[in-house]
């Protein structure tokens, strides 16, 4: 069950330009046997810590993070203290909260918050985040430019008029958000730029099932994820007869996607005015690889491959088989066959000469 929760908090769509410290918090009541708030913290969607009120433990979940608290232990201690003190108390009156308000019962329930900062790395504009679910569902979020909670639903309307009027954590909320945030990620990108800031190219293939089939440009290894891949022809970009691929993660925390174009209208003289594009966003270099039959790699064989000799040494192998196949069970139906007449008076007339 915490792992779903994991999961599901940290599905994202990567940002081409910004670095990002984001925290993603899960309260919960009805669930027997799971934290009453666990949390997380990721930098550029790669997670940097965690903790939850089972463990009563802020646990670093990269080496950098680790270094960075035990060069500044009092860090160390805004987490602890959030995560055990303020944050179990608050969620759990919210969670109290709602369910009275809304009619609900004793019946599982999630108050989820996601909260921190994303920074332009070259304009360096920060855009503060600041929202609630409940449920599964958006429930209110901070609009860090009017300084106002926006309700979508009617059912957070007296949340909205409650939190509206209280401006004293408003602006705490905005200092956070929009100072407080992008420094400490400024830090944390510094510690951990050996991994975070690296830039490691793809391996770039293309395949193809069958010679119908479209053609896939597939990149495999390569990080960050901040990066786009796409077909053109003649240096335009295509969209038609072109299926894009999300990005997703290898297990080594590289990543990997793939874009297939539909060859079925490209004349063969046409194929290398084709080329397929890899680009890290903010990095000029681009990786081009033109679409060009010889290098598609594929698990389909040509019916040429197959010579007539081939065929005919097939052919005597099957035969071969089937007439040892068939002997073999002659000569068992025949060791299980009682002996006919003929075979039992020949033996008798050989006994009794011998006998005689």
């Amino acid at each position: 069950m915490k792992k779903l929760f994991l999961l599901l908090l940290f599905c994202h769509v990567s940002s081409p330009v910004k670095h990002s410290l984001k925290y993603f918090l899960t309260a919960s009541s009805g669930i027997p046997n799971f934290p009453d708030v666990l949390g997380a913290a990721l930098v550029d969607d790669i997670q940097a810590g965690y903790c939850d009120t089972d463990t009563k433990i802020v646990e670093a979940k990269q080496d950098w993070m680790k270094t960075y608290f035990d060069n500044d232990p009092q860090h160390l201690d805004w987490y602890t203290g959030e995560c055990f003190e303020i944050l179990p108390k608050f969620f759990k009156a919210r969670i109290q909260s709602l369910k009275q308000r809304l009619n609900q019962s004793e019946g599982v329930h999630i108050l989820q918050r996601t909260s921190g900062c994303e920074l332009d790395e070259k304009t360096g504009k920060v855009i503060g985040i600041m929202q609630f679910g409940y449920d599964g569902e958006d429930f209110i979020s901070l609009d860090l430019k009017t300084l106002t909670w926006i309700a979508p639903k009617p059912q957070a309307f007296v949340t909205k008029h409650r939190w509206d009027a209280d401006k004293g954590r408003i602006k705490r909320i905005e200092n956070f958000c929009t100072q407080i945030c992008p420094e400490w990620l400024k830090k944390y990108l510094a510690y951990g730029k050996s991994s975070l800031l690296r830039k490691e190219l793809p391996s770039v293939s293309l395949l193809q099932k069958t010679p119908s089939s479209p053609v896939s440009c597939h990149a495999t290894g390569f990080y960050p994820d901040r990066a786009v891949m796409f077909w053109r022809k003649g240096g335009e970009k295509l969209h038609e007869d072109v299926d894009q691929g999300e990005i997703l993660p290898n297990h080594d925390g590289t990543f990997q996607m793939s874009v297939d174009l539909n060859i079925s209208l490209v004349p063969p003289e046409d194929w290398k005015s084709y080329e397929c594009v890899f680009h890290f966003s903010g990095v000029e270099n681009y990786t081009i690889t033109t679409l060009d039959k010889a290098v598609i790699r594929t698990n389909w064989e040509k019916p040429s491959i197959i010579t007539p000799s081939i065929i005919a040494a097939v052919v005597v192998v099957a035969l071969v088989v089937t007439a040892v196949t068939g002997f073999l069970v002659y000569k068992k139906k025949k060791a299980k066959r009682p002996p006919s007449s003929l075979d039992t008076g020949s033996e008798l007339s050989e006994k009794l000469n011998v006998e005689t």
